[in-house]
């Protein structure tokens, strides 16, 4: 008999595991980099939009404040980004791209690359299930609020 908590069966944990994967394959190719993943994805945004809150920042890695400050304050040691004031308004951080941060942008556009190669999969197959993940995200978040 067949039980609906089967392991192998759940959502979750093809999830669960593929991120373990993904995360091996991210610390390997990121190692060059000196960046972790969470690192890298702070630097992923603020290299398509640079000068941002970091509540902004939260906002778009679906990260809260507590858990982003220590990143960003490590990234600021690193030299690739600094962190000040508002002007406008004391309580906003405005976090902005170092020229040294800058500089790491030309030796990370390699990365997505090497991920491809590591998946073994086609590019439109890719692009189909990174689709597909931000659908189930919303649906996920959506029945979750409160």
């Amino acid at each position: 008999m067949s039980s609906p908590l089967k392991l192998e069966d759940q959502l979750c944990f093809a999830l669960y595991s593929t991120m373990l994967g993904m995360n091996k394959v991210y610390r390997k190719v990121l190692r060059r980099l000196n960046l972790t993943y969470p690192q890298y994805l702070v630097m992923m945004v603020l290299w398509q939009q640079d000068s941002q809150t970091v509540s902004s920042i939260g906002e778009r890695l679906f990260l809260e404040s507590p858990t982003l400050t220590p990143l960003l304050k490590r990234l600021e040691t690193r030299g690739l980004i600094t962190r000040q004031r508002s002007i406008h308004d004391e309580r906003q951080v405005i976090v902005t791209v170092t020229e040294e941060g800058k500089a790491l942008h030309e030796q990370a556009l390699q990365i997505p690359e090497l991920v491809l190669a590591a998946t073994n999969c086609s590019v439109d197959k890719l692009v189909q299930l990174k689709n597909d993940l931000v659908d189930l995200r919303k649906e996920l978040f959506a029945s979750s609020a409160e």
